[in-house]
Formats: C-alpha cells, sequence, structure tokens
C-alpha cells in the first residue's frame, strides 16, 4: 500500500525509490499465526531468505529464536519434517520457528505483528525471550495489544480508532497519555 500523503522512509530514502525486491530483503515478519509447511524444519528456516542459506545460518537463526533446544530433542533434529500445519509442534515452539525464519537471512528491521497474543503464559515467556535476543540491533516495529510486549521499546505509539494518541516511553505515557493509562490500568488487573 502506498502512503496517501507524506512518506515513509528508511534511513532518510523514499520507500518508493527502492525496488520491491530489495526492500523486501530489508524486512523480516513474525505474524500471530504461525505459518510453517510441511517441509522439514531446515526448510522451513531457510524460507526466510530469498538466497540459499548455509547451515550454520540456520542453526544461528535457531538459536537466536531459543527454537535449537526442542530442534535438537526431535528425531531427525533439523531434518524432521513437519505435520500439516505443524500440528506436532506447540504453539511457542512454532512462533520460535517463525522468528528464526524471520531473522536467518540478518535483516536490519524486523516486525512483529501479536507474535505472542496467541500463546500461553509458559510459552510467551520462552517467545519474548527469543523476540528479545532477536531484535538486539535491529530496528523493531512491534504490533501489539498486550502492553507487556512493548514495555521496553524505546518508542511506543497508542493509536485509537486510526490516530494516534499517544507516543513516548513507557514511563512517559503512564504519566501523560489518558488511553495508555487505561490500557494498562486494565491489563494489569487481568495479569
Amino acid at each position: 500500500y502506498d502512503v496517501k500523503h507524506g512518506s515513509i522512509k528508511i534511513d532518510g530514502i523514499d520507500i518508493r525509490d527502492i525496488k520491491l525486491d530489495d526492500l523486501r530483503r530489508l524486512f523480516g515478519v513474525v505474524t500471530q499465526d504461525s505459518v510453517l509447511f510441511t517441509k522439514s524444519i531446515r526448510e522451513n528456516i531457510a524460507y526466510g531468505s530469498q538466497n540459499e542459506v548455509q547451515d550454520e545460518h540456520i542453526r544461528a537463526a535457531a538459536r537466536i529464536a531459543n527454537a535449537e533446544e526442542f530442534i535438537l530433542e526431535l528425531p531427525r533434529t533439523y531434518d524432521e519434517p513437519l505435520a500439516n500445519k505443524a500440528s506436532d509442534l506447540s504453539g511457542g515452539q512454532r512462533q520460535r520457528l517463525c522468528i528464526a525464519r524471520a531473522v536467518v537471512a540478518d535483516p536490519p528491521i524486523l516486525i512483529f505483528d501479536e507474535a505472542t497474543s496467541a500463546l500461553d503464559t509458559d510459552s510467551e515467556k520462552k517467545v519474548q525471550d527469543a523476540i528479545d535476543e532477536a531484535t538486539r540491533n535491529r530496528t523493531v516495529i512491534m504490533i501489539a495489544h498486550r502492553l507487556s510486549t512493548v514495555l521496553k521499546a524505546d518508542t511506543i505509539i497508542v493509536l485509537e480508532k486510526g490516530e494516534i494518541v499517544g507516543m513516548g516511553r513507557h514511563e512517559e505515557l503512564i504519566k501523560n497519555c489518558p488511553r495508555y493509562q487505561q490500557l494498562y490500568q486494565i491489563q494489569s488487573n487481568v495479569e
């Protein structure tokens, strides 16, 4: 989608001036739904790169995503074929494989779109640890309803009905943004 007005720039370059394939190479994406294929774990991770991926990069990505711990317990480790929709793995394991796929090509920008929303508390902790590791030295765009996911962010943008109603660090928003205060209070009472 193109912007209606203004521009989106990466390092000062309007994205409309970048070839689409080159733009795609800048990003790794992890969505709410863990989309995995009925292929081996190795092939699922390697799918995150448009280039051929060496085995050591696949293993490094799995370690960053805290996935190697369960991969090595599987009978065929990285060559283990996944069942349809990866139904033989837990939700947290599937998300960690998706994180490995997102980082295998070493993109400078990561997008996490509700990456922990469908997980139980234990799985969320493991996936959040993987996210913390994967996001080091990268620009990260994190889309989340759970505030616990974004508390450490340098900048949190609070949207309501498509409008920005607050922007800043957690500490600033908790003092100055009524909508953020309300969301934080609601979620703090639930957790």
